[in-house]
């Protein structure tokens, strides 16, 4: 299994960012993602990290749809790939109703028939193609003169059955958040066929005060229970709070259930490492081994 981590973006100067790449890339971790979170451009972020951390493979987990048309995204995302010179794996998603319709004042209004239009648009511009679509959410026929420019891989940020099976049909696989080895192996890789790649992206801390640490991870994130996407893939594994996803204990402990995630069929994980400074700095040196 392939291991990535999450580059911290939130509340941090650029040149952190970049330290931070370095040194996982010194690591061994093999691609270097970054979350679009209200802050830093993820994807504009891309090329400053391959910079930093020269032949990591890089990636975005994930940015919105509605708020870059597809030939924009497409311009982006083939010219950060020709710019960072590295493989560059483009993670997409609807985002929730609640921040599309409240922060960006869109409709999300058939969420689905808006990703699968944005897909049949993105796909044809990524291999140098032109554009075709005239659907009901949205119109996007042009082509883009990106000589050289290598396709990016498509990643669906996927909770749901129906955009799971999308991304098996128009994309090159997904990236899941809070979901477990049940979810995985009983879900998400029956859905979308055997070919399809399976980003597992994972809270992780290596520590010996496993209730503390999961206590504090709920305050942080435990609102996202009530969202429900992810409650029904909190559901799914039997998990009733945030918290109970995460991966949490000694090395041993975390060893093992990384080991759960690629007997369920997860192709890459992607560490998303918390606690103390020391905790992550232990999460981090465990997992690129």
């Amino acid at each position: 299994m392939r291991t990535g981590i999450l580059i911290d973006e939130l509340g941090v100067g650029f040149d952190a960012m970049t330290t931070q790449a370095r040194e996982a890339a010194k690591l061994g971790y093999e691609t270097l993602w970054v979350a679009q979170r209200g802050g830093w451009d993820a994807l504009t972020a891309l090329p400053a990290l391959a910079a930093a951390a020269p032949g990591a493979g890089l990636g975005t987990c994930v940015v919105p749809t509605y708020s870059r048309h597809p030939i924009t995204m497409a311009a982006q995302a083939l010219t950060v790939q020709a710019a960072a010179g590295v493989p560059v794996h483009l993670g997409l998603g609807l985002s929730h109703r609640h921040v599309v319709e409240g922060e960006f004042g869109y409709s999300y209004d058939r969420p689905l028939r808006h990703l699968r239009e944005y897909l049949q648009a993105l796909e044809p511009l990524l291999r140098g193609e032109k554009a075709d679509v005239h659907g009901e959410s949205l119109t996007a026929a042009a082509g883009l003169a990106t000589p050289g420019a290598q396709r990016p891989a498509v990643l669906l940020g996927s909770v749901s059955p129906q955009t799971t099976r999308l991304a098996g049909e128009l994309a090159d696989g997904v990236i899941t958040t809070f979901a477990g080895p049940r979810a995985i192996g009983e879900f998400v890789v029956p859905t979308l066929g055997e070919e399809s790649r399976v980003v597992s992206g994972q809270l992780i801390c290596v520590t010996s005060e496993a209730d503390e640490r999961r206590a504090a991870l709920e305050e942080l994130y435990g609102g996202a229970a009530n969202i429900p996407a992810y409650r029904a893939v909190l559901d799914r594994d039997g998990f009733e709070r945030v918290s109970d996803s995460a991966i949490v204990g000694d090395e041993e402990t975390v060893r093992r259930q990384v080991q759960s995630l690629e007997d369920a069929g997860a192709t890459e994980l992607l560490v998303m490492p918390f606690g103390s400074p020391g905790e992550q700095a232990r999460t981090r040196e465990l997992l690129a081994s």
